[in-house]
């Protein structure tokens, strides 16, 4: 099986090139075609030598995947899956506005966080997404010239695969990839410490963290993570940074009724993030099968909103997309491996 171009840096690519004898500028033109001029394939690469591509082919592909079959919302949200080289699957989402355009992307095959609201954690983890297939999710698809923004928000903890995601964004973001601005990507973590310290450390992307509650027996009962790297923890570690007025921090907060919606997650909310530079997006919780979970009312959410907001914290609700094919993250990739392994009981 030969081995993907795509996803590699430019330094890899110089080693590559080293490697095989070839002038060190070719390095250079590969990035060009794979990131810029979007080749498919090593012989549309045409100011590369004849000898060049010869050379290439015998070792190396593109690598690029299409999507595998789609889903489209009646709100023009679309699905997209991708079957993986290893018989598992994944998922993107393309979330079209009127002022933007924002891609959902996964980087991970499952995910190992057990987090209680979360479909992707009932495949348990499978593997890492390389570089390469975190950003084939934006450049096979369809819609991609129309991107304005990408979010690492979809399967998998991005943390948890942080030399991957790190590698990506290089990509992305550098004058010999895609040449992205770091303001245009929003990177999720539930909190694993050491690596988002990294990520804040060699990246410009805005950050994201899952919250979920403000206090820590809740917290642990919807998301594991707690009883390693507590929220405070988390919360005293994102102090310690300079993030500048362009980088975002936001945090996410799924609104469970009746758990983590009343008067005192307001309260902890405002003590535990006071003096922190952020903003909060209340999420409407997608139901998953089997789980005991039920979102809040869109009422006592608004509720909510305007008391952060009182209390000095910048808050929105996100708006609910694709609540019609398997809106969900994990859900359509969940019913493949479903389809595939009858047998198999999520």
């Amino acid at each position: 099986m030969k081995e993907a171009l795509f996803g590699k840096t430019l330094k890899e690519l110089q080693v590559i090139v080293s490697d095989l004898n070839l002038p060190k500028f070719t390095a250079k033109q590969i990035a060009d075609w794979l990131y810029k001029k979007h080749a498919s394939t090593i012989d549309e690469m045409t100011n590369l030598s004849k000898n060049a591509r010869v050379v290439l082919n015998e070792k190396f592909e593109v690598g690029l995947v299409a999507p595998e079959s789609f889903q489209e919302s009646v709100d023009g949200t679309k699905k997209y899956l991708y079957s993986t080289i290893d018989n598992g699957y994944i998922e993107s989402a393309y979330l079209p506005e009127e002022t933007r355009n924002t891609l959902c992307i996964s980087s991970q095959v499952g995910c190992k966080m057990g987090c209680l609201f979360c479909m992707t954690a009932r495949q348990g983890f499978q593997r890492q997404l390389s570089s390469g297939e975190i950003i084939n999710q934006i450049a096979s698809l369809p819609e991609r010239d129309t991107l304005n923004n990408v979010v690492y928000m979809g399967m998998g903890e991005p943390m948890d695969n942080i030399d991957n995601v790190l590698k990506s964004l290089e990509i992305l973001t550098s004058d010999w990839g895609y040449a992205w601005s770091p303001r245009r990507i929003n990177v999720s973590t539930i909190g694993v410490i050491p690596a988002m310290q990294r990520f804040i450390e060699e990246s410009e992307a805005h950050l994201a963290i899952s919250l979920h509650s403000p206090f820590n027996e809740e917290r642990n009962q919807l998301m594991p993570i707690e009883s390693v790297y507590p929220v405070e923890k988390v919360i005293e570690a994102l102090r310690t940074y300079d993030f500048g007025r362009q980088r975002r921090i936001s945090f996410e907060y799924i609104m469970f009724e009746g758990i983590n919606d009343q008067a005192r997650h307001i309260k902890g909310l405002t003590t535990l993030l006071n003096g922190l530079k952020c903003r909060m997006n209340l999420i409407c919780f997608h139901p998953i099968p089997n789980s005991p979970l039920k979102g809040s009312s869109r009422k006592t959410m608004e509720h909510f909103r305007d008391k952060l907001s009182a209390k000095g914290i910048t808050t929105t609700i996100r708006k609910s997309r694709g609540e019609d094919i398997f809106a969900a993250c994990g859900l359509l990739s969940t019913k493949e491996l479903v389809a595939k392994n009858k047998d198999t009981d999520f």
